[in-house]
């Protein structure tokens, strides 16, 4: 589809270490030392550093010259990635071989976890909402380069849900509720971390899957069928796997229909044979509950210390019988092979840190995603943008404006990144952030404008501020993270009393929100305009205020579905979410709304939402018109064209993310219609174009975009009849035409 960044196919070989090739070695002996640390060798004589080798080849040479606890340091991470250390917590290897990297892995969906001197981007949800593929590509090439350059080569990211719950803690980290969206976005942030050969990273897919709550997320299991795991949890990897072919994937804490997902067959059903994975499969931290089954279902590696895939263990399973030889050479295989093909072995990270890896073009990558992916919600009556008319006064209200922290130790670092809950931290270290009331200042002292502060820790103070102004800003925040779901979707530090308070006090009042989920506002009414930042990085002061003042046109789209209440939403009863806990002690979480995630259940029960899925205004206006699609007719393989009229009816410049859903006939069950494409349009005032989406053979196979999932079939199959094809700048739109699938 014309919405995807060019493909980086780079199918690799399926092979496994039952068919390694027998070569001849030319290794001292000193490298196939067993208790101790190996004697030092020329690395240019080795044939695992062979470079005019394939990688399958090189890997084949090392696990040939290793011994069997050699190959079991390659199923753990820390062990893999500590050659000459010899002991983890009570857990005793030998050392690895000679010429064999150290590879130190970072977490990071937003940017290098913990490293000071980063770059701390927005969050992914944000890099969906610019529904700007080749954005997400620069994202993650540059994020790639800060991790190499702070000694890691292995980014653990980035992540796909579903947003099955607004409630959940880490909707921020991922790309939204479609998952087609989701997929794509993901598939070029694995392309641009894994671009770069000079400072090579392997990108890290996680969490596989339906990891789609913290609530007990060790403890429970997510249950459904067949067709509702294929076509929403597992669709959004599969296309991140065929379009952005990830080294590197990891597993999920919960079970999936009572089975842990490091330990159940999907690993090596779905993943490996039909969606072609090919790269190795890690655990989350302390996600790894056995030993013989993990390793049969496909896990190849153990993240952090040695627990189940110990010497220890190891060497008992083997001895019973549980495992064989042949599945730890094809785990080693895998992880080996990865690192290789990946770089790793030949341009390793540096091994002291550099103290400070951000640099201006990676800011200015940031700040470009925060301008991008801010949602304009609302704007009655042309409150924004801000006027430059001198002698303004603009009051900016709550404490996530400026830098300095109020009594409850908040500022606007606490929404630059998503918040660690039980660290009660942000993930990422924002050292270079700009705060909105600084840049706001700034930008109003050249229009000669004067601009008042309040925290908001006193909402009458706050509020006759607010009296004393031409216009109001009020910054309302939601901190959510890893660790716990947030109890309900308001705003903290008391912020809806705040709005409502400014906003009876000052007629001209606008909401601008820092947040990592869906937010209910009982005060939308009194309001008159909404900007949703989510957590917009570093660069979120000169952002923000690009945005209020209109030297950048609003063109964020929502990812996600933003409901009145969570009653509202797919998961109201107990039994969906949080679920019920059994005598076991598993917290059974029923998947009954199946298809129905997201917009499909809102279309599917006509509930409004507060705002509906690809949302998002402009200070300009759009027309759509014309919509042809061709062939009327086709056997569903072949090009589908989808052609309209976009026209700016405004009168100023501004970028429109027209969208394209289908709906398929009532014979499939489908709840609504689908996502199958989009464009980002930038026109002048009164100018149009005519836009063009196409569906190529490849991404129809690939892709599904017009496939259900045939559970009598076992197989994604389409349907005969009239597909309707609808046009617009949200999930509501109406400019419609149809095609027949023969």
């Amino acid at each position: 589809m014309s919405t995807t960044a060019p493909r980086a196919r780079r199918r690799r070989s399926p092979a496994v270490a039952s068919a390694l090739t027998a070569l001849t070695l030319l290794v001292p002996a000193g490298a196939l030392g067993i208790a101790g640390p190996a004697a030092a060798v020329d690395c240019t004589t080795v044939p695992w550093m062979d470079t005019t080798k394939s990688a399958e080849e090189r890997a084949t040479a090392l696990l040939e010259a290793s011994t069997l606890h050699q190959k079991y340091r390659w199923l753990n991470e820390q062990a893999a990635n500590s050659p000459q250390q010899t002991e983890f917590r009570g857990v005793v290897y030998p050392a690895q071989l000679e010429c064999t990297p150290t590879v130190v892995y970072s977490n990071g969906p937003e940017g290098v976890h913990g490293a000071p001197g980063t770059t701390a981007f927005p969050g992914p949800i944000a890099v969906a909402s610019t529904w700007n593929l080749e954005l997400g590509y620069e994202k993650g090439s540059a994020q790639a380069q800060e991790a190499f350059d702070k000694g890691s080569a292995v980014v653990l990211g980035p992540g796909v849900a579903s947003a099955r719950t607004p409630l959940s803690g880490r909707n921020a980290e991922y790309f939204g509720e479609d998952p087609l969206l989701s997929g794509l976005s993901a598939a070029v942030n694995i392309q641009g971390m894994q671009g770069n050969e000079d400072k090579p990273v392997l990108a890290n897919l996680k969490h596989y899957v339906a990891n789609e709550q913290e609530t007990d997320r060790e403890e429970s299991s997510s249950n459904m069928d067949e067709r509702t795991l294929r076509e929403i949890y597992d669709l959004p990897f599969e296309i991140a796997i065929k379009e952005g072919d990830p080294h590197s994937l990891m597993c999920s804490y919960n079970q999936i229909n009572g089975v842990y997902a490091c330990e159940n067959p999907i690993l090596t059903t779905h993943l490996r044979e039909d969606y072609g994975f090919d790269g190795y499969i890690m655990s989350d931290f302390g996600s790894v509950h056995s030993t013989a089954p993990s390793l049969d279902a496909g896990l190849d590696q153990e993240l952090n210390r040695p627990v189940w895939y110990t010497p220890e263990r190891l060497d008992a399973a083997l001895a019973a019988g549980e495992i064989t030889e042949e599945q730890i050479d094809a785990a080693a295989f895998n992880v080996v092979h990865a690192y290789i093909e990946g770089g790793l072995f030949d341009i390793p990270a540096p091994a002291t840190p550099l103290p400070d890896v951000s640099s201006e073009a990676n800011r200015a990558i940031s700040q470009q995603i925060a301008e991008q992916g801010s949602v304009l919600l609302k704007n009655d009556d042309a409150v924004l943008p801000l006027s430059d008319e001198e002698g303004l006064t603009i009051a900016v209200i709550g404490p996530t404006a400026s830098a300095q922290l109020n009594a409850e130790g908040v500022s606007a670092k606490s929404v630059c990144s998503a918040y660690f809950q039980f660290r009660r931290a942000g993930v990422l270290s924002c050292d270079h952030l700009i705060d909105p009331l600084t840049a706001l200042t700034e930008r109003a002292a050249q229009n000669g404008q004067t601009v008042l502060f309040d925290d908001g820790d006193d909402v009458a103070s706050a509020a006759a501020l607010a009296a004393q102004a031409d216009v109001a800003l009020v910054f309302g925040y939601l901190r959510t993270g890893e660790f716990a779901d947030t109890p309900d979707l308001r705003l903290d530090g008391n912020g809806d009393q705040l709005v409502e308070a400014v906003a009876a006090a000052n007629d001209s009042t606008a909401v601008v929100l820092g947040h990592g989920t869906a937010v209910e506002m009982p005060w939308i009414d009194s309001v008159d305009a909404v900007l949703a930042t989510w957590y917009p990085g570093d660069r979120m002061g000169p952002a923000i205020t690009n945005l209020l003042y209109g030297d950048v046109n609003p063109s964020g789209k929502l990812p996600m579905t933003f409901p009145k209440s969570v009653e509202d939403t797919p998961t109201s009863t107990p039994e969906q979410y949080p679920g019920i806990v059994d005598a076991n002690g598993i917290r059974q979480v029923e998947y009954s709304e199946g298809l129905q995630v997201g917009y499909r259940w809102y279309a599917a029960q006509g509930i409004e939402p507060l705002f509906e899925f690809g949302h998002g205004l402009s200070y300009t206006s759009f027309d759509y018109s014309h919509v042809k699609v061709t062939p009327q007719s086709t056997d569903g393989k072949k090009e589908i064209r989808i052609r309209f009229r976009l026209t700016n009816t405004g009168d100023r410049e501004g970028t429109e993310v027209a969208q394209a859903y289908v709906e398929l006939p009532s014979s499939t069950g489908e709840p609504s219609k689908r996502l199958v494409g989009w464009e980002r349009v930038t026109l002048a005032p009164g100018e149009h174009a005519n836009v063009e989406i196409v569906l190529s053979p490849e991404d129809l196979a690939e892709l599904h975009l017009l496939e259900y999932w045939d559970e009598s079939a076992g197989a994604w199959t389409t349907a005969t009849g009239t597909y309707t094809v609808t046009v617009g700048g949200s999930f509501d739109a109406e400019a419609a035409s149809s095609f027949r699938i023969r």
